[in-house]
């Protein structure tokens, strides 16, 4: 077993505060005005199954990167395959990305959907009187943390049992990124020592 050292640095750190913020103001504004401009409880709650989607396959992301190995990326980038470079630098970063994918971004929808779930019961009590507030809360609540542990529980086996296969995924949507956008997603970085 290996020692590998993380090399998060300060620079990182302000990264992630300031990216974290900006991402929780993305994803707050475009759940608040879900929920101010759709009327319909059914597509609120869409919406809100989109966000948990999200935070789920960010923590398959950053399972997965855990778990890969990267001598097969090297054997597919010795032969250009698009997305095995990409693979490589994921798998080379994998405590930031880690790090992002499992805790920012899934700290920030957690939040996220729990706002949004707030705003159903409240659209739900607005449309239907009669229905007792704390139940719909209690419900709307356990509904949420429900989809979401059972989600990540089967994320994280298949991210265990494919975890090459997933990671090869993101790096060719990362390599397609750049083809179309012309920007690298990040710089190379040191092999693991």
């Amino acid at each position: 077993m290996g020692n590998h050292k993380s090399n998060l640095s300060k620079k990182y750190l302000i990264f992630v505060f300031f990216g974290s913020f900006i991402l929780a103001v993305l994803f707050s504004v475009a759940s608040e005005a879900l929920t101010r401009i759709v009327n319909s409880v059914l597509i609120s709650f869409i919406g809100l199954l989109t966000i948990i989607l999200i935070g789920i396959l960010a923590d398959i992301i950053g399972t997965a990167v855990t778990a890969a190995q990267e001598a097969p990326f090297h054997a597919k980038a010795a032969k250009r395959v698009s997305g095995a470079k990409e693979g490589v630098f994921l798998l080379r970063n994998a405590d930031k990305v880690a790090n992002i994918t499992n805790d920012v971004i899934g700290d920030i929808v957690n939040t996220v959907s729990g706002a949004l779930g707030i705003s159903i019961v409240v659209k739900i009590i607005m449309n239907n009187p009669g229905v007792d507030a704390a139940v719909a809360n209690i419900l709307i609540t356990a509904f949420i943390a429900s989809i979401t542990v059972s989600g990540k529980a089967l994320g994280k086996t298949v991210a265990l049992e494919r975890c090459n296969d997933v990671i090869f995924f993101v790096g060719r949507i990362l390599a397609y990124w750049e083809k179309l956008t012309g920007r690298s997603v990040g710089k190379k970085s040191r092999a693991r020592s």
